[in-house]
């Protein structure tokens, strides 16, 4: 009797089987890393923010860029441009900028990234330099506030 070379139905099943347990085992870990990633990309990213807005403030009569969906095109759009194209919230699921608002005495501003759980917890500013909403897990620079959040 002449033996078949190959694998047998159950060696199969089984090296499938240790593949899925692997692979059970790796993603999640995946998923922390490319939120950790994410989160100091969007860190990096506000802080970068933080430089151009402050310098629009140098260069454009002590005032800060308004308020609204577009208000990085002031910084890309600026002379001298402080940006060279307006940046993407890296946790957005729909390409959405990170988000902006100024204090109603136009002083105070903040920048932010709605974070891991895709919420923003932050309304804004007051015209203390104090946040509005909840800052949670959300990523934020200021220059009203003391220091910077959600990392």
């Amino acid at each position: 009797m002449k033996k078949e070379k190959g694998f047998t139905l159950i060696e199969l099943v089984i090296v499938i089987a240790v593949i899925a347990i692997l692979l059970g085992i790796a993603l999640p870990r995946l998923r922390g890393m490319i939120d950790e990633g994410n989160v100091a990309k969007a860190a990096a990213e506000c802080g970068a923010l933080q430089a151009a807005v402050e310098s629009y403030y140098i260069h454009h009569s002590k005032a800060y860029p308004a308020t609204g969906a577009t208000w990085e095109s002031a910084l890309t759009g600026a002379s001298p441009k402080m940006i060279g194209t307006a940046l993407i919230d890296a946790f957005s699921t729909s390409s959405a900028q990170y988000q902006y608002g100024k204090s109603a005495n136009g002083l105070y501003y903040i920048i932010w990234s709605v974070s891991i759980d895709n919420t923003a917890g932050i309304t804004g500013i007051d015209n203390t330099g104090a946040l509005t909403g909840a800052a949670g897990d959300d990523i934020y620079v200021s220059n009203g506030t003391s220091g910077s959040g959600g990392f």
